[in-house]
Parts: structure tokens; C-alpha cells; sequence
């Protein structure tokens, strides 16, 4: 059952790629993170996939939906 609506999905899915990106080609910029920069494609590939699938498990456990309710 989706529970994340067309916004939260469109930022989850830029901001992971964005930071895809930026850990793939601008590495440094994450430097100053230390070994904590290798979490980065984690976090990104997590974003895109909770983008993909309209389906956040944090969501879930703690209540909150960005969709619209479905009526049927």
C-alpha cells in the first residue's frame, strides 16, 4: 500500500539522485564526513527506492501518509 504522495516522491527521487551524484562524481565534497561518506549510496539508493515503490517502512511504523487516500 503506497503511502508517500506525488511531492514527497518527486524530492525523495531528486535528492537521491542528486546525491548519487555528488558521491560519484564530487567525492570530495564529501570528505570531511570521514569514513561516514561511504553511507552516502545507501541513503541514495534508499531514497530511490522508496521513490520507485511509493512506500516508506519509517512511514509506516510511525503513522504518516503523503498520498491521498484511496476510495474505493
Amino acid at each position: 500500500m503506497a503511502n508517500i504522495g506525488s511531492l514527497d516522491r518527486a524530492l525523495r527521487l531528486v535528492a537521491g539522485i542528486g546525491l548519487l551524484a555528488v558521491y560519484l562524481f564530487f567525492d570530495d565534497m564529501l570528505a570531511g564526513l570521514g569514513g561516514w561518506r561511504h553511507g552516502a549510496p545507501l541513503v541514495a539508493l534508499v531514497m530511490i527506492g522508496t521513490a520507485l515503490f511509493r512506500f516508506c517502512p519509517a512511514y509506516r511504523l510511525i503513522g504518516i501518509r503523503t498520498c491521498a487516500i484511496d476510495r474505493f
